[in-house]
């Protein structure tokens, strides 16, 4: 598994790729929590690629209910499809068969639930489906997956229950801002992402930005990790550490100095005060720590 996702541009740790292999041989989703920019999400998009698996992303927000999530009912086709039926009728009583077609999977809309389940069409392989940042969608949305985690089904009143032939890959992923309930965590496997060591982080960056010179990507990753180290209101993610090596090579630098480091701090600074606190901790000490530990 490791091998298989390295090679679709994802370094994995042992123990987060255990947990990838496990949800995969035993049918069980997998809940990822960890801080936002440490790859959860690449997680479903790799083993995505891996498999040769359709990717299905539910991305949650706040208020999110089941027709984004789950299905709804093409109302606009429906009514047409009424008004046919009224000229055919010329004006006439339309019959309960009418009433009975509206709501045929005909006008089912699947959203990316539904879609895992009982897909449109055949597939050679199970999707990979992504349920990305649970926890921002409220309490009840919750309630709405559990059907889904536990019995891989989904059902539909007017229709009946859809189960699913072969199980999707089920990754779940969430920032923390808030604790997903217990029994949605109970029908889940569980890892918590970390942020890299610095060997690991030096080997992400030089996979996913191929284009940055080795030295640069040393010492970014060195910066990185002494960023995280101070306490910042949003430490920078991996996400962050590779927009800052490529955002340094697009100005031409092959290692890092104090001048480039203050223009490209808001690729991986995304708060003013966060900033502010680099800058009065002493932008010339933070190069010379990267440049000594990236040597």
């Amino acid at each position: 598994m490791r091998d298989a996702l390295e090679a679709n541009g994802y370094l994995a740790d042992d123990g987060l790729a255990t947990a990838i292999f496990l949800a995969v041989a035993l049918h069980r989703p997998l809940l990822l929590e960890g801080e936002a920019g440490v790859g959860k999400t690449e997680v479903a998009k790799a083993l995505a690629a891996a498999s040769g698996a359709e990717l299905l992303r539910l991305q949650c927000y706040e208020g999110i209910d089941a027709a984004q999530a789950v299905y709804e009912w093409d109302y606009s086709r429906q009514l047409l499809h009424l008004r046919a039926a009224e000229v055919r009728a010329g004006g006439g009583a339309l019959g309960a068969e009418v009433e009975d077609e509206l709501y045929s999977e005909r006008f089912l809309v699947r959203r990316p639930l539904l879609e895992a389940i009982a897909p449109r069409r055949a597939r050679q392989s199970p999707p990979v489906l992504l349920i990305d940042e649970v926890d921002r969608a409220d309490d009840e949305f919750e309630a709405f997956l559990l059907e889904i985690l536990s019995d891989y089904a989904v059902t539909v009143p007017e229709l009946g229950t859809f189960r699913a032939e072969r199980p999707p890959v089920v990754v779940v992923t969430s920032n923390r801002t808030r604790d997903v309930h217990d029994a949605l965590k109970r029908r889940c496997l569980y890892h918590w992402v970390e942020h890299p060591d610095f060997a690991r982080e030096v080997a992400i960056v030089t996979l996913r930005a191929p284009g940055v010179d080795a030295t640069l990507v040393r010492q970014t990753a060195a910066a990185a990790q002494t960023l995280r180290s101070m306490g910042l209101y949003k430490p920078p993610g991996v996400a962050e550490t590779i927009d800052w090596a490529e955002a340094l090579a697009a100005v031409g630098r092959r290692s890092l100095d104090e001048e480039s480091v203050a223009a490209t701090l808001g690729s991986v600074c995304k708060y003013r005060e966060d900033a502010e606190r680099i800058r009065t901790a002493g932008i010339a000490e933070l190069v010379r720590t990267a440049v000594l530990r990236g040597a």
